[in-house]
């Protein structure tokens, strides 16, 4: 299983989130959890192949976000 987590500035507001949910139907196989309070999404992900990290990172730039990855970028995602 690989874990990623993600801060995005601006999770917070309630659009963001709605967004996030519809943008995360496109991947069912992702596991994720919001921390709306401290902006962070983390990711569980039990195939590599499921999505790649820039798949991951388009997520919240396509609702208009900017991702910060947080910790090291899993071997298997690079």
């Amino acid at each position: 299983m690989i874990e990623i987590e993600v801060y995005a500035r601006g999770l917070r507001a309630e659009s963001r989130l709605l967004e996030l949910r519809g943008q995360m139907d496109l991947f069912p196989k992702i596991r994720y959890k919001v921390d709306a309070h401290h902006e962070l999404v983390y990711f569980e992900l039990d195939d590599p192949e499921s999505a790649s990290l820039k798949e991951l990172m388009e997520v919240f730039t396509n609702i208009g976000l900017e991702p910060r990855l947080v910790g090291q970028v899993p071997e298997t995602l690079r």
